[in-house]
């Protein structure tokens, strides 16, 4: 099926309109209305927050016409960033420099449009990285197995706080 959505726009962290941090909220709270009573996804503001706050921070949302219907977003990670803790994963020819890939969601009523993999790709397109880093819930293989068709790999895993679900830890090389 042909996507509707024909209008990707980039965000960096200098140029955030007025009422970017509510419509990131408000696409959320659509693509996870099912799981909102839970407090993980209750926080999402905060993560919001956290992420859009984060030196290099950058953002590709999808419009049809207007209307925000999914976004992805994150921000390149300090060096020794916690992600590789967790992992048996060592850099080759030292290439570590890592962009952490926060968000890909898209809202019930546009998905299975390709619109994910579209905003994926806008969001990596220029970066300068050596890897992408991600987490995908383990308890979500056809997520991991989609990310895996987009040249990603798995890590290893993590649960990076106490109340979130355990995360599979998936990497791809930028530099192929």
């Amino acid at each position: 099926m042909e996507s509707s959505v024909t209008d990707l726009r980039p965000f960096r962290h200098e140029n955030l309109p007025e009422d970017f941090r509510q419509m990131l909220i408000d696409v959320h709270a659509d693509a996870y209305a099912d799981q909102m009573d839970d407090p993980f996804h209750q926080r999402f503001a905060w993560f919001v927050d956290h992420w859009t706050g984060m030196d290099g921070f950058s953002c590709v949302v999808a419009y049809d016409a207007d209307e925000p219907v999914g976004f992805a977003y994150g921000a390149p990670l300090a060096p020794g960033r916690e992600w590789r803790r967790s992992t048996d994963y060592v850099p080759s020819n030292g290439y570590s420099t890592t962009y952490a890939v926060s968000e890909v969601m898209v809202r019930p009523g546009w998905r299975k449009q390709g619109i994910s993999e579209r905003l994926h790709e806008a969001l990596l397109k220029e970066r300068a990285e050596d890897l992408a880093v991600l987490l995908v819930d383990v308890t979500h293989p056809k997520v991991q197995a989609l990310y895996a068709s987009w040249g990603y790999i798995k890590a290893g895993e993590q649960q990076p706080f106490a109340d979130s679900p355990v995360y599979a830890v998936m990497l791809k090389n930028l530099r192929d």
